[in-house]
């Protein structure tokens, strides 16, 4: 049998890795030097959505995403961080970006750049942008990396509209200690004249938000007062200053996913060059695709590992993350429920496990493998335990699952903590 190959852009993106000592260091400076290299694609894009938040802004991208394409719209999204490959990051007209063009325009980029220090966001954001300058399309979908002001997608100045998804703690070395530092950050994507679409925020943070885009000169369309969006009838309501719209649930599970449905079609309402009809809206939201974010495993090899067992992944990662799968434990009390977790060595695991705590029965915590943030399964069960949660470190996940299974019923377990450890799930299940 001859030897997988490692695929040409997976070296590549190795190479980029190693052109910042920092893998995260906010500064718009190194990616507009690129970009001024490669000849500025972020000023001939489609017109752009620009989405920043803590909690949410994928999911909101991905509904987009889905009324656009029912509409018959070509569509370019860039998301991340990526799952299980990097192409998932870079959608052009609808397509992941296939292997051939992503090491082109990787290399095009390496080449522009050279060895001037830039972190490997930076660059392959460049290589996004570049790709999407080139390839026609109607409109770009473009989610924030971190904060917003200093992240390496602020650099399009013109948005047609922008989004702030709902704000919580959450890399608070780079973004600042409070909501309201944090809100600052996500706010200085707003845009003079480009509509700004606001999901429910904490009132520290709303108030932030309302003065920069009052500076700046950026209309304001916020939750529960230019535009609502509720559970109605079996599905959802929509209301917003010239809309109202009876509409199916959002394929994404759980009563969050009706407010990032709420604010994409917010951001639609509001994109007048792109009319988007109802019925588009309706089937769009019937067929959102967005992994790790409340999914349920169906088959695979985890699935056969514990028989009869609901197995549910999601990504989410801090406090905010911790309370929304909390309200959808709320609602599972038909089966026993058990954690598996696994985190990031910067994030608060007592916060973000604290709201599960009335709801889980056990938690078994994994150290993420291959990660070298990984907080370790020890110090997760410590949290677990802080939190009143009964755990015990498991040396991998398949342990983690044989133990639950082994000193339970028949249940449902959520698998939780990071999107990096979603990433080994959706790999392994495979």
């Amino acid at each position: 049998m001859s030897e997988r190959r490692e695929p040409m852009s997976d070296r590549v993106l190795a190479r980029l890795m190693r052109l910042h000592p920092k893998r995260i260091d906010l500064s718009l400076g190194r990616i507009e030097r690129l970009l001024a290299a490669l000849g500025n694609p972020q000023d001939r894009l489609p017109p752009v959505v620009h989405v920043a938040g803590t909690n949410g802004k994928g999911s909101v991208v991905a509904a987009l995403r889905a009324c656009l394409e029912a509409d018959g719209r070509r569509v370019h999204a860039y998301t991340s961080p990526h799952l299980v490959r990097f192409h998932e990051r870079i959608r052009l007209a609808g397509t992941l970006i296939a292997e051939e063009a992503l090491v082109a325009l990787l290399e095009e980029c390496e080449r522009a750049n050279g060895e001037t220090p830039i972190t490997f966001f930076e660059i392959t954001t460049a290589a996004a942008l570049l790709a999407f300058a080139r390839t026609p399309a109607d409109v770009v979908l473009l989610e924030v990396g971190l904060g917003g002001r200093l992240d390496a997608t602020n650099v399009v100045r013109r948005p047609a509209a922008t989004a702030i998804t709902p704000i919580s703690l959450d890399h608070q070395a780079f973004l600042g200690d409070t909501i309201a530092a944090i809100a600052g950050e996500k706010a200085g994507i707003l845009k003079r004249g480009a509509p700004a679409i606001v999901a429910p925020q904490p009132p520290e943070a709303a108030c932030v938000i309302a003065e920069r885009a009052a500076a700046v000169g950026a209309p304001l369309y916020r939750w529960e007062r230019e535009w609502r969006a509720w559970p109605a009838n079996g599905g959802m309501r929509y209301e917003g200053r010239h809309w109202r719209l009876d509409l199916p649930p959002p394929s994404l599970f759980g009563p969050h996913q009706i407010v990032n449905a709420g604010t994409a079609i917010a951001c639609l309402e509001h994109l007048t060059a792109l009319p988007v009809s109802a019925a588009a809206i309706a089937n769009g939201l019937r067929h959102i695709e967005w992994p790790a974010r409340l999914q349920r495993l169906s088959r695979g090899p985890l699935i056969d590992m514990i028989p009869g067992w609901e197995i549910w992944l999601d990504g989410g990662h801090n406090p905010g993350c911790g309370e929304v799968l909390g309200a959808v434990a709320a609602g599972w009390r038909d089966r026993p429920l058990h954690l598996v977790a696994g985190m990031l060595n910067t994030k608060d695991a007592a916060g973000f496990l604290r709201p599960l705590a009335s709801y889980a029965r056990s938690l078994r915590a994994v150290t993420i493998p291959g990660e070298e943030n990984a907080l370790a399964a020890e110090a997760i069960a410590a949290a677990a335990g802080e939190a009143g949660i009964p755990a015990h470190p498991a040396p991998s996940l398949a342990a983690a699952l044989a133990a639950i299974a082994g000193e339970s019923e028949k249940g449902r377990v959520l698998i939780c903590g990071s999107l990096h450890l979603a990433g080994v799930v959706l790999a392994d299940n495979s």
